[in-house]
C-alpha cells in the first residue's frame, strides 16, 4: 500500500499556514510543536535555499527546524555541516483497522467526543500538550474525534484521532502516570480503530518517537508495522 505520509500528517495535524519558498514547504506552527513548524524539502536544495528558509522561519518567530525523510540525505548532510542537531527521530506505524476491531472495548473504558472536554485538556496539559497543540486539533478539517480514557472510575488519559485520505492517525495519546502499564494504550488504539472503521477509514496509523520504548512496544504488540520514519534537524 502506497501512502502519502506527508499529506496524511499535514491533514490530520495541520499547521496554521503553509508557504512554498523555492524547494521548501514552510509551516507556520504558532507554538504547536516541531511537526507543524518544520520546513520540508520538495526537491533538491542549495545552500542559498537553506539561507532563505532560515530567514523566513525567523520572520515567523520560529526556530530554524527542518523535517528530514528518506530521500533527504543530501539535505541532512548540508544541515549537519551547518551545525544543526538531530531531534526526535520517529517511526510511523500502520495496520488495517480491522486488525484492531476483533475485541470489544470494555464498558466505560473509552469515550469518544468532540469538542474536547475540560478534563481532556487538563490531561493533555499534564503531558505537555497545551492549548497551542489543542489548536492544531481544532484546525483539522476532516473527520476527527477525541478519546477520553477511564480507569477505576477515574479519568486516566486522552487522545485525538483524525482521518485523511482513508487513513486515521492517532495523535496526542497521553495517559496519566498513575494509570500507565494497565492496558489503556491498547484500548485507546482499539477504540480509535472502531471509530476509524465507522467513519470510512481503512488504515490506522500513529507516529512515535524512537526513544519511547513503551509506546513502540505497544504498537509492535498490537501487530502494527513500521512503514516510515523521519527526524528533525534544529539549529540550537
Amino acid at each position: 500500500m502506497s501512502v502519502d505520509w506527508p499529506n496524511i500528517v499535514d491533514g490530520t495535524w495541520p499547521a496554521a499556514g503553509y508557504e512554498q519558498l523555492g524547494p521548501f514547504r514552510l509551516r507556520q506552527g504558532q507554538g504547536g510543536g516541531s511537526r507543524v513548524s518544520a520546513a520540508s524539502a520538495l526537491g533538491p536544495v542549495t545552500e542559498a535555499d537553506i539561507d532563505a528558509a532560515e530567514v523566513a522561519m525567523r520572520a515567523m518567530g520560529q526556530k530554524r527546524i527542518f523535517c528530514l525523510r528518506p530521500g533527504d540525505e543530501a539535505l541532512d548532510a548540508q544541515l549537519a555541516a551547518r551545525g544543526y542537531e538531530v531531534l526526535d527521530p520517529v517511526n510511523i506505524y500502520m495496520c488495517p483497522v480491522d486488525h484492531l476491531t476483533d475485541l470489544p472495548i470494555p464498558r466505560v473504558t473509552v469515550f469518544t467526543t468532540w469538542e474536547p472536554l475540560a478534563i481532556m485538556r487538563e490531561i493533555w496539559a499534564q503531558g505537555g500538550v497545551g492549548p497551542a497543540r489543542v489548536a492544531v486539533m481544532e484546525r483539522a478539517t476532516g473527520p476527527k474525534i477525541g478519546l477520553l480514557l477511564r480507569n477505576n472510575d477515574q479519568p486516566a488519559g486522552a487522545g485525538f484521532v483524525a482521518i485523511q485520505d482513508g487513513v486515521a492517525m492517532v495523535h496526542a495519546l497521553e495517559i496519566l502516570p498513575d494509570h500507565r502499564r494497565q492496558g489503556l494504550g491498547n484500548w485507546a488504539m482499539r477504540a480509535a480503530a472502531f471509530w476509524a472503521r465507522d467513519n470510512g477509514a481503512q488504515t490506522l496509523s500513529v507516529i512515535c518517537t524512537k526513544a519511547n520504548d513503551g509506546a513502540n512496544g505497544l504498537y509492535h504488540a498490537l501487530g502494527m508495522e513500521i512503514v516510515g520514519e523521519y527526524h528533525y534537524r534544529q539549529f540550537v
